[in-house]
């Protein structure tokens, strides 16, 4: 996946998921502006998002989504009713999973398998086909569960942790690729205060909306003001708002940049007429799909607007 251009002003420190070793590291590394920075491990997401809020670090880098598993809640619902954070990039890996123990232990001798919530289930049917009556324990991160293993003195457990995690903390490789998936991918955010991306021709807009009023078609009214300006949508998911049992808002990702004009008048008419908005970001997409094609949709209104403007020119 080719990373966006940098950022005008370089990141000088970025809060990430530790600890060494995990999928949010190797994300990391992968962004050439974002690798050289000072990048602090912490034990859990809140304390990453904590830590950019208060300003200990100048960015927090987080998993969103996982292709199989779907959206990780905290770092989500953190975004939609905690933080005012932006978000400045988004990055797309893909998730390769290995099973691994203390050196000498064999897959014969272990009887608990330690990892992430996220890594254990992408990994449920090569636990079920080749460690049947082994428990499962769930970890802070990947990169954690490798690293309490390797301090312990147990012979009966492993890891599920990327490659990299066995070759820091000295443990032995038992299984490689042992994701259910092929197509398994993690989607991380660059959050930041404040700033907003310059548009690159190819961005995402993430917003959450609340509607105003639980009513027939107040969902269907809100979705129209995309589809009447051409605007692709390319994520919604309902969260609870915490205020109340069947009290939802939507989360949603759509192709564009809040400095285009068809954006930044669906957002408005959207404030204005039918919901609260919560803005989260226009940011570079990640280069792992052809971006939508919005030029026909956009050249329309270009020739809306300028007929629009020939008749006003009329009025006397």
């Amino acid at each position: 996946m080719n990373p966006p251009a940098a950022p005008d002003r370089p990141t000088r420190s970025i809060a990430f998921l530790g600890p060494v070793g995990t999928f949010s590291e190797q994300a990391l590394r992968a962004q050439p502006d974002l690798a050289g920075a000072d990048l602090r491990p912490l034990h859990d997401f809140a304390s990453v998002i904590r830590a950019a809020e208060d300003g200990e670090v100048d960015a927090a880098f987080v998993a969103i989504e996982n292709s199989i598993e779907g959206t990780v809640n905290v770092t989500q619902d953190a975004l939609a009713f905690d933080s005012n954070l932006l978000i400045q990039r988004e990055v797309v890996i893909p998730i390769h999973l290995v099973l691994m123990a203390r050196p000498g232990v064999t897959l014969e001798q272990i009887t608990t398998v330690w990892s992430f919530p996220h890594a254990l289930a992408q990994c449920r049917h090569y636990i079920a086909a080749n460690l049947p009556n082994a428990a499962t324990e769930a970890s802070n991160s990947t990169a954690d569960a490798a690293r309490l293993l390797a301090a312990s003195d147990d012979l009966t457990g492993a890891a599920i942790a990327p490659a990299r995690a066995a070759e820091v903390y000295g443990l032995d490789v038992l299984a490689e690729s042992i994701e259910d998936h092929d197509d398994n991918a993690t989607r991380f955010l660059l959050i930041a205060p404040d700033t907003i991306p310059a548009p690159t021709g190819d961005d995402k807009t993430s917003i959450v909306v609340y509607e105003r009023s639980d009513e027939p078609g107040s969902l269907l009214a809100i979705l129209q003001e995309f589809a009447a300006r051409g605007i692709n949508l390319t994520k919604i998911e309902s969260r609870p708002t915490r205020r109340g049992l069947g009290d939802y808002c939507f989360l949603i990702d759509l192709a564009g940049h809040i400095a285009q004009p068809d954006v930044a008048d669906a957002l408005r008419t959207l404030k204005a007429e039918q919901a609260e908005v919560k803005f989260l970001g226009s940011y570079p997409a990640a280069a792992t799909t052809p971006a939508p094609a919005r030029r026909p949709a956009v050249d329309a209104e270009r020739r809306a607007d300028d007929w629009i403007d020939e008749l006003r020119h009329r009025v006397r």
